[in-house]
């Protein structure tokens, strides 16, 4: 009498083992479907938000009204710019004439995924103490993708209803070396935790701030958010007046 046990175990086996691979494929494919959602769908959806952005700032703006002085502002106090609202325009010379983004107030995540936040708690443009910005490496945008690219000297330009502020990058630039007298590097990398990065003075919670600094965080390295990447920039002399210079400073043209 012949016996059917093996092969019909091994036709069992090629059947798990076929079902196995068809599973390991589709999620594959589920996983290579989210990373182009996640990195190419959302830019294109942030595109068009920070299209929508810009023309509701500038609109405010020609008509008077500025986030950073609003009428019914007193006594000369900070201004109380709303969550969620656009205020001031970054431009990164060295990533392209093409490159800016409206700036938002706030950090929590419905705000970074329109664009780069504002860290409510620090200063203002060209204010004493520490302007802190947070934005996706990769996806919504991707407005701070290449921050890591920036070396000693660049500059960092922020434009607001009646004023430019240029910001360098700190570090020495005929060295490329990112530390600083002072203790605040250029570019760092740290874990999430390190808040103390964003205070008046990054890294010296208790120290008094006398500089008008400038602090970009993101997420490090790309597709991961382990670690982040800090850029510490500061203000380059007085401000540039959109009255003096209605085109930009010359910092937007590489000068």
């Amino acid at each position: 009498m012949a016996r059917h046990g093996p092969p019909a175990r091994a036709g069992r086996w090629r059947t798990v083992v076929r079902g196995l691979g068809q599973t390991l494929i589709t999620l594959g494919v589920v996983a290579l479907l989210f990373v182009v959602y996640e990195v190419w769908v959302t830019d294109e959806i942030n595109a068009g938000v920070q299209q929508d952005l810009s023309q509701d700032l500038r609109g405010q703006w020609d008509v008077g009204q500025d986030p950073l002085s609003p009428p019914d502002r007193s006594g000369g106090g900070p201004a109380q710019i709303p969550l969620g609202e656009g205020f001031a325009f970054v431009r990164i010379p060295v990533f392209g004439p093409d490159y800016v983004r409206v700036v938002l107030e706030g950090t929590d995540e419905d705000k970074l995924s329109e664009g780069p936040g504002h860290y409510p708690d620090s200063a203002l443009p060209g204010e004493v103490g520490n302007f802190a910005m947070a934005g996706h490496r990769v996806g919504r945008g991707s407005p701070f993708l290449d921050l890591d690219l920036l070396v000693p000297g660049d500059a960092i330009v922020v434009e607001t209803r009646t004023d430019w502020y240029v910001y360098r990058v700190l570090g020495n630039r005929a060295t490329g070396d990112y530390a600083t007298p002072s203790g605040i590097p250029g570019r760092q990398i740290v874990d999430p935790s390190a808040v103390q990065v964003v205070d008046p003075v990054p890294g010296d919670p208790d120290a008094a701030p006398t500089r008008r600094l400038l602090t970009l965080t993101t997420c490090h390295p790309k597709f991961s958010a382990r670690q982040r990447l800090i850029v510490h920039a500061e203000l380059d002399g007085p401000v540039s007046s959109k009255s003096a210079y209605p085109d930009g400073p010359p910092a937007l043209t590489g000068r």
